[in-house]
């Protein structure tokens, strides 16, 4: 027993040192919607349009990596999604339109030399120079690739505005050379002795070669410098198109999302009032309940938040918005584990009343639970890192990450706490003080009845169709109120310096040229402003209009996706949301029988029908933060099914009649204490995220509390009452034996 404490105790530390350091010395890589900047996923295409192939996208990758250097862009970020998409993110840009138009333009770069006006001779190429005079140009004599760089500089005494310097790489400075010898023959004030540079179809300068150039001669040191009048920005993108290259394929915007920094400031302050609170309230509520083994549980959960956090900034890990929820989350998971085991120790003690015995059965007689609900969380966790993007795939690694260092907090460091706590002489002589002698107010409650809590099962299922049937009425009545993730368009958010309902915005809005637009309250005193098609040019005149309305305006988060990614994303999800629900009903029918399974996941359908009918009926949006909320859903309210029906399965002896359903009803009422003291826990964390987490939370919390408390009701109401009921219709029965599998010692209800 020593010796195991002990490996318990050195491998608490050799985890827990190196954790507190990172926690210390690091910091974590915040997502854009936390520190503010702009993301946009490009897309390549060919010549026809269609998508180009994975070697093309590296091509353009490279080009975008020296445009983005020479934006100036803080911590730029790039990287290929699949074969066909780049997605690049640009913390700190906060107007994208201009990064967009910098990233998204193929920049096909030629010098030509100038025959004359479209006056004089005409032989070669049209196009109109700057000044809107028409130029006849020749063959390209420089293309992009003879461009060595570009930077953009103070023009010099007597050059009007900025310049950009220009130098010649390879061959391309003999070229050079040779194109101003010629036009240098040209006079003075000849359009012949002009050079045009091209950029993508439009001659952006067209200067004169200078007098001192000779005939014959040209420009030596393979270099030049246009001049146009260029203000530093305009000499600045300039510099960045020149020097970064031509694109060789085409390439569309599909997405783009900005977060102003305000926003995501306040963001992560929200989620740190709201995590703080929900975990102090949480560690009051354990302490309540369990005392000294909740003090343990307490400190196994402090132990949890430091790993958590060195794991996030140790591994890299981008931190998002929904990370931060998921993190918050996964503490429900860690309490859940503690639970279930002090109350399996609760249950220990009743029947042989010694602390060290109790507490040790427990933490056995809890691990095949504990197991199969983190095994069906993390299939759920799998599934957002696999097919969701963006944000709510970090939501999927930070929920990951929670999930296996919660298992360690409460099999490790929990239980080497309990253990050790429980040995000493002054708990054992004063058992009350360990939390584990009292049976607990819900154990007590049902010593004193004995019900048969599914004698009428029939009736708990056809309530359970009736709460289905009217949720899913609000979807055929109402419909659901798609995000722009999931049907394509702009949305925008705007916050006032006085408050403006939607109807005055709407108005003003109107007045302004936009009277189809859909303007809703965000909750917080802001405004969203969604549509199909909305521009940057757009985008500004709709701002305007709201600051003459409102005093000011000023906006908090910027999102654009292209009708064909919507139609990806929206039939991803469909796909995300069936394979959740296939992965559950393999697994849960390769740990239990299939009747248990089948009613697990037909529970977790209802779960997802009543989320999903209580957006319709509310209004709510439904997007990609919605959909992780409910594939969490699926995966953390399968936990109580699990629970009960691995209590079954411990007691299993019959197939058949009243039996098995008393055996069910039993296995309900046994771990009701956990299901209580469990929900109470998470829900005090949910609605601290709900209440204090701010207007970028709210959906996500209030997916999650309707969920968990509507899973926890239809374990009862549906996974226990179907399985019953799927069994009673099997042949008669048949008496088998037990699942090989060591039976707990704990009673039974």
């Amino acid at each position: 027993m020593r010796r195991s404490v002990l490996v318990r105790a050195l491998l608490a530390l050799a985890v827990l040192v190196p954790s507190i350091w990172s926690t210390l010395t690091l910091s974590p890589t915040l997502g854009l919607d936390l520190r503010g900047g702009t993301q946009i996923v490009l897309e390549t295409r060919d010549a026809r349009g269609t998508v180009a192939d994975a070697a093309a996208t590296d091509r353009v990758l490279g080009v975008l990596r020296d445009r983005v250097d020479g934006l100036g862009v803080a911590e730029p970020s790039l990287s290929r999604s699949g074969e066909r998409r780049i997605v690049v993110e640009l913390p700190g840009v906060a107007d994208p339109a201009e990064a967009a138009d910098v990233l998204g333009r193929t920049a096909q770069l030629t010098i030509h030399p100038v025959l004359g006006t479209a006056t004089g001779p005409d032989t070669g190429r049209v196009l109109p120079d700057e000044d809107g005079t028409a130029l006849a140009l020749g063959a390209p004599a420089l293309a992009g690739e003879d461009v060595s760089g570009a930077r953009a500089s103070t023009g010099t005494p007597g050059v009007i505005g900025s310049v950009v310097d220009v130098a010649f790489a390879g061959d391309g400075r003999e070229r050079w050379q040779e194109l101003t010898a010629q036009a240098a023959c040209a006079p003075p004030g000849d359009p012949a002795r002009r050079i045009a540079i091209v950029l993508d179809d439009r001659v952006i300068s067209s200067p004169q070669l200078d007098p001192s150039i000779a005939c014959g001669v040209g420009m030596l040191g393979g270099s030049t410098q246009i001049t146009g009048s260029f203000s530093r920005d305009q000499a600045g993108d300039l510099a960045v198109l020149i020097s970064g290259g031509a694109l060789p394929v085409p390439v569309e915007i599909i997405e783009q999302r900005t977060v102003g920094p305000t926003l995501g400031a306040a963001a992560i302050e929200a989620s740190a009032v709201a995590a703080a609170i929900g975990v102090a309230l949480t560690g009051v509520f354990l302490l309540t309940a369990y005392r000294l083994v909740g003090m343990a549980a307490v400190l196994a959960l402090v132990g949890y938040v430091v790993i958590s956090y060195a794991g996030l900034t140790a591994l890299g890990a981008t931190l998002t918005l929904p990370g931060l929820a998921g993190f918050v989350l996964a503490i429900g998971m860690a309490v859940d584990a503690n639970v279930l085991v002090a109350e399996r120790a609760r249950e220990e003690y009743q029947r042989v009343p010694r602390l060290d015995r109790a507490a040790e059965i427990g933490y056995r007689s809890a691990l095949p639970a504990v197991t199969d609900s983190a095994v069906t969380t993390l299939l759920a966790a799998g599934l957002l890192i696999g097919l969701a993007s963006g944000p709510v795939r970090g939501f999927g690694v930070t929920l990951t990450l929670g999930v296996l260092v919660s298992l360690y907090s409460a099999l490790v460091l929990s239980r080497m706490v309990t253990i050790w706590l429980v040995r000493r002489r002054s708990v054992r002589q004063r058992p009350a003080w360990s939390g584990l002698a009292s049976p607990g107010p819900v154990r007590t409650w049902l010593g004193r009845r004995d019900p048969d809590l599914l004698r009428r099962h029939r009736l708990w299922l056809a309530c359970s169709a009736i709460v289905v049937l009217v949720a899913l009425a609000g979807v055929a009545a109402r419909g659901l109120e798609f995000g722009v993730e999931f049907t394509g368009g702009r949305a925008v958010e705007f916050a006032t310096a006085r408050p403006l309902d939607p109807e005055a915005a709407r108005v003003a809005l109107a007045d302004a040229g936009f009277p189809a637009l859909a303007v809703q309250s965000t909750g917080t005193g802001g405004l969203s402003v969604r549509s199909g098609d909305l521009t940057d040019e757009d985008i500004a005149a709709l701002r305007v209009a709201l600051a003459d309305a409102g005093g000011n305006a000023q906006v908090l988060r910027d999102e654009r996706i292209g009708p064909s990614l919507g139609e990806e994303l929206r039939r991803g999800a469909l796909v995300a949301l069936g394979v959740a629900l296939a992965a559950q009903l393999i697994y849960l029918a390769v740990r239990f029988r299939w009747v248990f399974s089948v009613g697990a996941v037909v529970a977790l359908m209802a779960n997802v029908s009543v989320v999903v009918g209580v957006f319709a009926w509310w209004g709510r949006p439904v997007d990609g933060v919605f959909l992780a909320a409910l594939l969490t859903v699926i995966g953390y309210t399968v936990n109580d099914s699990v629970v009960v029906f691995d209590r079954v399965r411990e007691g299993w002896t019959t197939e058949h009649g009243p039996a098995l359903r008393r055996l069910v009803g039993s296995a309900v009422l046994a771990t009701l204490p956990r299901t209580v003291n469990t929900g109470v826990s998470t829900l005090v964390i949910l609605v601290a995220l709900l209440v204090l987490g701010g207007d970028t939370l709210v959906d996500f919390a209030l997916a999650l509390l309707v969920g968990i408390v509507v899973g926890t009701a239809s374990t009862i109401s549906v996974a226990a009452p179907l399985a019953i009921e799927l069994q009673r219709r099997r042949r008669p029965p048949a008496l088998q034996r037990p699942v090989a599998r060591r039976r707990s010692t704990g009673a039974v209800l």
